[in-house]
């Protein structure tokens, strides 16, 4: 199979089930629409699947050469964003409030035109390829949801691809080990005694807990994490008080951690619950905390990321264009798979102007060619080397 040839002959396909799926954005895990546009491609192509719902997709194409019963597992989320497009694009999104700001649509396109290609070439392969179309990645729901109605069922190793707006189209970028961090989202309730602002003697401000509290929390960075592991406190949220005069009773904290090392991703809750509880009291205040372990680091293995290599170079224009990424502190529940299998994670060059997420944002999508081409020549190799 010319895989280049192949992708090339359904790019024009490709482009316009994309755009057709740009229009089309759903939140969530609730993606009836877009749910429904994959499964009439996958039923096009002869593909047997399994729908779950609006919440997910698992399909396989079985190779017609005898001598395997490996399965590789290659998957795309669906989800968009809770963002108001401005683009200007004469396909943008059609449902208000809602984009595909994170490429998702792209995703769910390439691996549609992964599967075409596939199927049509039963006769080239023996095993498995495994499709998964996750939907709720952005609500970090999807992946544990495909999980546990068996989409890693007897799967022995994976890949999953993302657009990177500031990569040149035409390269892929990977690592082996961490890539992506863990995301933990907590809130911290602090409960202090309101009363008259003349009179601050006689309360317990929950704002001046909160605000020391904000501060105390920077010391699990500086004070009491190795400076050779990385690790982020954000608090994006601080609401408080109803009044120019009145001591505030209570005060809400928000925030999200970020890491790649396990030993710190481990220690992050009762670093949180320390400081927070025993600041407080310092300040005649009480703290509660509800932490929400989102995401779990995102670790490439180091046998995929060489497949992954070897297979990127067989289909790059040069071998230079396959390129070493750099680990981000964003969060990607396809850590869910790599934490269960042998995974690897490929970030596709699209040539944005924009950062994902933004309103603005525009992808190349010639950046599609390669990614289905990564992930074909991914899927073949490891199924005839396994």
């Amino acid at each position: 199979m010319n895989i280049r040839k192949e992708c090339e002959r359904i790019y024009e396909d490709t482009v316009a089930l994309r755009r057709k799926l740009h229009q089309r954005p759903e939140i969530g895990m609730d993606l009836k629409e877009t749910s429904d546009i994959v499964c009439q491609e996958l039923d096009q192509f002869g593909i047997s699947y399994k729908r779950l719902g609006d919440s997910g997709i698992i399909a396989e194409i079985k190779g017609k050469k005898a001598g395997s019963d490996h399965i590789v597992m290659l998957r795309a989320d669906m989800d968009a964003l809770n963002v108001t497009e401005e683009t200007g694009l004469p396909f943008a999104s059609l449902n208000e409030g809602k984009m595909h700001a994170c490429g998702h649509d792209m995703h769910t396109a390439m691996l549609l035109g992964t599967a075409r290609i596939m199927s049509e070439n039963r006769n080239e392969f023996a095993g498995t390829v495994r499709l998964l179309f996750q939907a709720g990645e952005e609500v970090s729901d999807g992946a544990l949801y495909l999980i546990e109605n068996g989409a890693l069922e007897r799967v022995e190793a994976g890949m999953g691809i993302h657009m990177d707006p500031f990569a040149k189209t035409g390269t892929i970028n990977a690592k082996p080990g961490p890539d992506w961090a863990a995301v933990d989202r907590f809130v911290i309730t602090v409960k202090g005694k309101g009363g008259h602002g003349a009179l601050p003697h006689e309360n317990c401000d929950a704002i001046i807990a909160a605000c020391n509290i904000v501060t105390n929390l920077q010391t699990m960075v500086s004070r009491e994490t190795d400076p050779m592991q990385s690790l982020v406190v954000t608090v994006g949220s601080l609401h408080a008080g109803t009044s120019y005069n009145i001591i505030a009773e209570t005060a809400t904290i928000e925030g999200t951690c970020r890491c790649f090392d396990q030993e710190v991703y481990e220690k992050i809750p009762s670093m949180l619950e320390r400081i927070s509880t025993n600041t407080a009291s310092a300040l005649k205040c009480s703290a509660e905390l509800k932490l929400q372990r989102l995401i779990k680091p995102l670790v490439n293995d180091d046998k995929m990321y060489g497949l992954l290599k070897k297979s990127s170079i067989k289909v790059l224009d040069d071998e230079n264009d396959f390129q070493l990424a750099k680990s981000a502190m964003l969060g990607e529940d396809f850590a869910e798979y790599a934490s269960r299998i042998p995974c690897v994670f490929a970030h596709i060059g699209a040539s944005g102007d924009y950062p994902l997420h933004s309103s603005h944002l525009i992808f190349d999508e010639k950046a599609m060619l390669t990614g289905m081409m990564c992930e074909i020549q991914f899927a073949l190799d490891y199924l005839e080397e396994a």
